[in-house]
């Protein structure tokens, strides 16, 4: 699995033009990647790891403060631009395999006491982020 993690003002997710899921407190908006490989168990430390990762202010974490997350699924961490000028996609697992696992994650993070909210598996969605800092982590498991 692949996250990319910005930590947040605030954040939302459109579809149609209408808000699926939003924080409107510090927190962070995070993508996430599945690729062929993942299981439940990486679904798992994912969401642990997203849960007590210390990078919000005073070196905090979203379980000291009680932080909202975004969960934002994208396949597209998985693209291969190496070759040509057309990025790859196989590296990204199908859907009927990387929704289960999102849906782990964001089922992990909420068993941990997160608050969490999502966009729409699959769907064209927009993301509205102000990103504090700025700060951007890749997490890679």
């Amino acid at each position: 699995m692949k996250a990319v993690v910005q930590r947040a003002a605030e954040a939302s997710v459109q579809v149609d033009g209408v808000t699926v899921g939003e924080i409107d407190a510090p927190g962070l908006c995070v993508l996430v990647g599945v690729t062929h490989t993942d299981t439940s168990a990486n679904a798992r430390r994912l969401a642990e790891k997203l849960w007590t990762l210390r990078i919000l202010p005073d070196e905090k974490s979203c379980a000291d403060l009680d932080a909202p997350l975004l969960l934002i699924s994208q396949f597209t961490l998985y693209g291969d631009a190496r070759k040509g000028r057309r990025p790859s996609w196989t590296a990204a697992a199908p859907g009927s395999v990387a929704e289960p696992l999102f849906d782990e994650v964001v089922a992990g993070l909420r068993e941990l006491g997160a608050t969490v909210a999502t966009g729409v598996f699959g769907a064209e969605m927009k993301v509205r982020l102000v990103n504090d800092g700025p700060f951007t982590v890749l997490l890679e498991l």
